[in-house]
């Protein structure tokens, strides 16, 4: 069985506050975006171990640590699950606040579910998945939400994002998740994004904000530099996508910028 995991976007985010169990609140519009992955699993031979390979760009750490085999490993404490194999093309960047290993694990757990006939409930495959990652199971559902607590708490929302051109810029620049957070003070805003994401697209960029744009911006100003060119370029709007390092821009028509960030890799696309 083959898949595509997609990455998705973050329109607007924000700290609201730290949690008793060390995580934090936050409230953020997620978006699915058709830059993916591609994952294979089969059925193992007789006799054969469980394994995990990988090909496109390198997956550092162990295979153990991988998603794909932790969302095979979660399962397998609760269901009889036979030998599989794993074989991931990465193509969707790594640590680039886009959610690709988190998609992977997801598409892992439907695809686990339906090869060998689990019958696992949606519910229950979605409570699976926020055992993995906080936005593990917004891969489930792949659509914009509005997405609250750690992430990983859903509401749907009314948003068109049909005849929207994405051009994603990830600059060869690693942020720290755990750090990104140790810059952020939490800030409850008294406007909702459920209702800011309402405001014309145009709009956007003077209400829409995500808090780790500043502290990010500051400790590496190619990251900032890339969102304003990217207005330059004639974006509607421009944004970090999660703790970053990828910024994006939507346009109203089809851009390709390759040559205009040559420094950097570069994901174009229809919404």
């Amino acid at each position: 069985m083959v898949s595509f995991p997609n990455c998705k976007i973050n329109i607007g985010l924000h700290i609201t506050g730290k949690r008793p169990d060390g995580y934090h609140n936050l409230e953020s519009i997620m978006v699915p975006v058709p830059w993916q992955d591609v994952l294979e699993i089969v059925p193992a031979e007789a006799d054969q171990p469980t394994e995990f390979k990988s090909t496109g760009i390198r997956i550092f750490g162990s295979k153990e640590n991988n998603l794909c085999l932790k969302a095979y490993e979660l399962l397998r404490t609760d269901f009889p699950l036979p030998h599989a194999r794993f074989h991931l093309h990465k193509i969707i960047p790594i640590g680039a606040g886009l959610g690709g290993g988190s998609s992977d694990a997801a598409f892992s757990l439907v695809m686990l579910n339906k090869m060998f006939n689990l019958k696992i409930s949606d519910e229950q495959i979605e409570n699976y998945a926020a055992r993995l990652g906080s936005d593990c199971p917004f891969f489930l559902h792949n659509k914009p939400l509005y997405a609250f607590e750690k992430g990983d708490k859903f509401e749907q929302i009314s948003l068109k994002t049909e005849g929207l051109f994405i051009v994603l810029i990830k600059p060869r620049i690693h942020v720290n998740t755990a750090e990104a957070y140790s810059w952020i003070k939490p800030v409850k805003r008294k406007a909702s994004l459920k209702d800011l994401i309402q405001q014309p697209i145009e709009s956007w960029k003077d209400h829409i904000e995500n808090d780790f744009e500043l502290p990010v911006f500051e400790k590496y100003p190619t990251i900032k530099n890339i969102k304003l060119r990217l207005y330059k370029q004639g974006a509607l709007y421009a944004a970090m996508s999660g703790s970053g390092s990828t910024v994006y821009g939507i346009f109203k028509e089809e851009k390709h910028l390759n040559t205009y960030f040559r420094s950097s890799t570069v994901w174009s696309g229809w919404l």
